[in-house]
């Protein structure tokens, strides 16, 4: 897992793509973090990407570095405790002009039942599960 966020957090943009009924949506996002040895990830309840979560949590984010992806695939699942959302603020701090742990907005999300692939032109695919 710690190579999946390693990857991500070079790659500085990743894109999380969702389901909306039966039409895929794909937005970029950049915040990943590691708490309690999950993988989690940052939005705001306001938005439609949290809607689509909370009614379908099969997401799937990929990101392009150097002439390789990674692709995570899994279900997201909503961590509501305080802890976990102050976590991630803490690893981000730009975050905190926008968003607080306690604002009614803030939400994370970690990955369950995940599988990362690690693939390019040069290797074999490498996978991790977690």
């Amino acid at each position: 897992m710690e190579h999946v966020e390693k990857f991500l957090k070079e790659a500085q943009t990743y894109y999380l793509a969702t389901m909306e009924g039966d039409q895929p949506r794909v937005r970029p996002f950049g915040t990943i973090h590691i708490f309690e040895g999950k993988l989690y990830i940052q939005t705001g309840k306001k938005k439609d990407v949290s809607k689509q979560l909370h009614r379908n949590p099969k997401a799937e984010i990929c990101a392009f570095k150097n002439g390789e992806w990674l692709r995570v695939s899994g279900e997201l699942v909503e961590d509501d405790r305080t802890e976990a959302r102050q976590s991630m603020l803490d690893a981000y701090p730009s975050l905190q002009k926008m968003y607080s742990a306690d604002d009614g907005n803030t939400e994370v999300f970690y990955f369950k039942d995940a599988t990362a692939v690690f693939s390019s032109f040069a290797h074999e695919p490498e996978v991790e599960h977690f």
